[in-house]
């Protein structure tokens, strides 16, 4: 196995981690092409800074290497590369068709006028890759602006990439932006093209507090991850160590013994025998249930993962190829499925959940088939139209992304309560439908 530990591994004789499945390589590849992960390549910078730290301290978790390599503040890959789009290492949803990031818009503003419009609405990106995902909503907000007319509405990014940030304000905003001072929690602001304010942020705690509607679109994803083996011996962690016999090369070892990780994530009624625990997404998931619960408003995750049923998911991407996870640090995507089983129990019932729903359904239920065909009465040229069939394809089709991307949502539980026959039934009425979760009634 390509993601196998290199060499003799004194700690790790029966571990072995297999290459993700074409299915879940598809749905990051967005291409569904396959194969060999790609060689090592890069200036190297990150894997000299890993080595050495490896020398002085030994082996470290999973979670630290992922953290080094992706958001290292002079090496990381989100921090200095950020390949989204044809031209980086891997396609999302909104990159593909408009439709996607239309039909999400028109769930936020369903959800507001289901929970009796509050005048506030802020909507808040984790993770905005290019900033297409916001623009695409802002413009469905700009179509319904009579519908929010009473409503201070803003746009709330939080955004670890200087890089990223930058492409996101000139596509926003076409670059009319200003640094905050350091008396504001936000480290940038501007104004939409169509006249929104809108505040970059580096940590979801820094975001004002208030009605807001959350979006983390292929965002879970990358946060780093524990990895966990069972042994004889029982739980192992594994981690990552210099390989001896190949001093410039990465390899996986298991910990000699129970690790804090290993005491602390592994559940005692665990059936698998290779487990992955995120625990940065379990407190996120923590702090956006606590502000749902204070303030209202709702939190829709879209992303590729499952329901506690899969074992090893850690892969890498670059240029659009699966990348061995190990080689070549801080060139790469490093990417794990998300554990919707996890982030459900993170909620510790401050919210009602929903989901996971896989895409095509969620979609189906927003109203794309109805979307896409008006979109294909109105383009006049054949060039636009195999276009816009081939991106529904892709949104859709169960072997590309319509069965890989789940969607999960937070929600206030009054939001879902039905109203209490016994209890003079005329005085209430029945909560809405949640759209994209049930069947969108198109009156």
């Amino acid at each position: 196995s390509p993601l196998a530990p290199r060499g003799p591994a004194p700690l790790s004789p029966s571990l072995s981690l297999p290459l993700p499945t074409a299915q879940a390589a598809a749905a990051r590849l967005c291409s569904g092409a396959g194969g060999q992960p790609e060689a090592a390549g890069g200036d190297g910078a990150m894997l000299r800074h890993l080595t050495r730290k490896l020398r002085a301290s030994g082996p470290v978790t999973v979670a630290e290497y992922m953290r080094e390599a992706l958001t290292n503040p002079g090496q990381g890959y989100y921090t200095r590369r950020g390949g989204i789009g044809e031209s980086g290492d891997f396609i999302t949803s909104p990159e593909i068709s408009q439709v996607f990031g239309e039909l999400i818009g028109i769930w936020y503003i369903s959800e507001w006028m289901a929970m009796g419009k509050p005048n506030t609405f802020q909507l808040v990106e984790l993770g905005p890759g290019r900033g297409t995902l916001t623009e695409d909503i802002l413009r469905v907000f700009k179509q319904l602006a009579s519908v929010l007319s009473k409503c201070d509405v803003s746009v709330h990014l939080v955004e670890v990439s200087p890089r990223l940030s930058e492409i996101q304000a000139a596509t926003l905003t076409g670059g009319k932006v200003q640094p905050n001072p350091e008396d504001e929690s936000a480290y940038m602001k501007g104004v939409s093209k169509t006249g929104i304010p809108i505040f970059w942020y580096r940590d979801i705690q820094d975001v004002p507090s208030g009605c807001s509607f959350y979006l983390a679109h292929e965002f879970f994803d990358a946060l780093p991850i524990h990895k966990f083996q069972r042994t004889e011996k029982g739980w192992r962690e594994v981690l990552v160590d210099i390989d001896p016999e190949v001093p410039d090369q990465l390899r996986f070892v298991l910990s000699p013994s129970r690790t804090p990780a290993t005491q602390n994530f592994i559940q005692p009624e665990e059936t698998r025998d290779h487990v992955e625990v995120c625990p940065e997404a379990g407190v996120i998931v923590q702090r956006l249930a606590s502000r749902i619960e204070k303030d209202g408003g709702a939190a829709l995750v879209a992303d590729y993962g499952h329901n506690g049923t899969k074992t090893d998911t850690f892969r890498g991407f670059r240029n659009h190829k699966l990348h061995h996870v190990l080689s070549a640090p801080g060139t790469a995507d490093l990417t794990a499925d998300v554990d919707f089983s996890y982030l459900r129990k993170m909620a510790q019932g401050r919210t009602a959940t929903l989901g996971p729903m896989k895409q095509r359904e969620f979609l189906k239920n927003m109203g794309i088939d109805l979307r896409l065909q008006v979109l294909l009465q109105n383009s006049g040229d054949t060039a636009t139209r195999e276009q816009l069939l081939h991106s529904y394809d892709m949104l859709m089709n169960p072997e590309k992304m319509g069965d890989c991307f789940n969607f999960f949502a937070l929600l206030p539980h009054h939001r879902l309560l039905h109203p209490d026959k016994k209890d003079k039934p005329e005085s209430k009425s029945p909560s809405p439908p949640v759209a994209g979760f049930n069947e969108l009634l198109l009156k």
